[in-house]
């Protein structure tokens, strides 16, 4: 079964934005001298009386096993796609769960690209699953379709693995739009079999959560309950499909997005929209402060955005950490990498791989 393409990764097109500088570039370049601060996101922080990003108690440990995916959606802040052979290694996964022994972490969050893709993925979750750690996996759905996955949705099943599956929006022409024709009749035939493993019945064990992105420039939807509500009337009634939760959160301005918006002509709009939703609220739940990202090759950052923008953990002592050398005492002494990016997660209600903030 072929999966369904959208666009073309950044770095197989040699695409200027293939460059995480560049990225930041267009972003400081964008005027918003108008605007609140001047655009400037620390300004705004010292404004709301918060004077830097500090850490708070880890509690959720978040690896990335590598850029490789089935897919290439117009929106990915990843720049993942089937070109991409960006792969952990068994090494450096082993190096994760010795650091992750040395936390409190409660969740591992197992993201991509398409994770499942990892051959080391399996061993991963086990591994996480025996040291009573809940574990979500970020799963774009088309990526249970094939062949060497069939039995993924059983297996998940078994280890009580919460899946956490993309998809924009009920109906197929928001979906298609935005991952690739086809896209959705094939997120509807997994969820069909994540269903029949049962997921998406209210067993804590087996939760099925959607993750959905507006198409275009917009935020996601701030009232949280009512858009659920029409999510699990359109699936049931359409497609006789339940899940358990549904989180919207905003398209960061990161990669193939920021290309987007840049060539759609709507960076300035979305920047200022994003800097004007400005909600102080949301500052103490962001995932910076609770989350340790991990990339594929090892290297240490606060969040998954900065991840995809290079921007590694900073320490007074070094210059950056590695997995292998993570000590917890210097997570928390720690500043918090900050950017104009960060306005998309303290827009309207917040936005984080959890969902809405405030």
């Amino acid at each position: 079964m072929s999966s369904p393409t959208a666009t073309v990764s950044l770095k197989q097109r040699h695409a200027l934005l293939s460059s995480t500088q560049q990225q930041i570039n267009l972003l400081e370049a964008v005027d918003l001298s108008h605007l609140p601060e001047q655009g400037n996101f620390e300004a705004t922080l010292n404004h709301h009386r918060w004077e830097k990003l500090t850490p708070s108690k880890l509690e959720i440990f978040q690896i990335n096993v590598g850029k490789l995916c089935n897919m290439t959606c117009r929106h990915c802040h990843v720049d993942a796609g089937p070109d991409r052979k960006e792969i952990m290694d068994l090494a450096t996964i082993d190096a994760c769960l010795q650091a992750l022994d040395q936390t409190e972490a409660h969740t591992v969050d197992i993201t991509g690209g398409a994770p499942e893709l990892n051959p080391h993925f399996r061993y991963l979750v086990e591994q996480t699953v025996v040291r009573g750690k809940h574990v979500i996996d970020r799963c774009n759905l088309t990526v249970l379709l094939l062949p060497s996955m069939k039995d993924l949705p059983e297996w998940f099943a078994e280890r009580g693995v919460e899946i956490a599956c993309s998809l924009p929006h009920f109906r197929q022409p928001n979906t298609d739009s935005q991952r690739g024709d086809g896209t959705f009749e094939q997120s509807i035939a997994a969820l069909r079999k994540l269903n029949a493993a049962g997921y998406g019945k209210g067993d804590p064990k087996r939760k099925l959560t959607l993750v959905s992105n507006p198409v275009g420039a917009s935020l996601s939807c701030n009232q949280a309950a009512l858009l659920e509500k029409m999510w699990k009337e359109g699936l049931m009634e359409n497609h006789n499909i339940t899940f358990d939760r549904l989180i919207a959160i905003n398209n960061m301005p990161i990669s193939r997005h920021l290309e987007w918006l840049e060539q759609s002509g709507n960076l300035q709009a979305y920047m200022e929209l994003l800097v004007n939703s400005f909600n102080p609220a949301t500052i103490s739940g962001l995932m910076c402060r609770n989350t340790l990202s991990v990339a594929w090759d090892g290297r240490l950052f606060d969040c998954d955005f900065n991840q995809m923008l290079e921007l590694e953990i900073q320490h007074p002592d070094r210059k950056s950490l590695h997995i292998r050398d993570l000590a917890t005492e210097l997570l928390a002494q720690r500043q918090i990498q900050t950017g104009r990016h960060c306005f998309g997660c303290t827009a309207g209600k917040g936005s984080s791989c959890g969902g809405a903030i405030a």
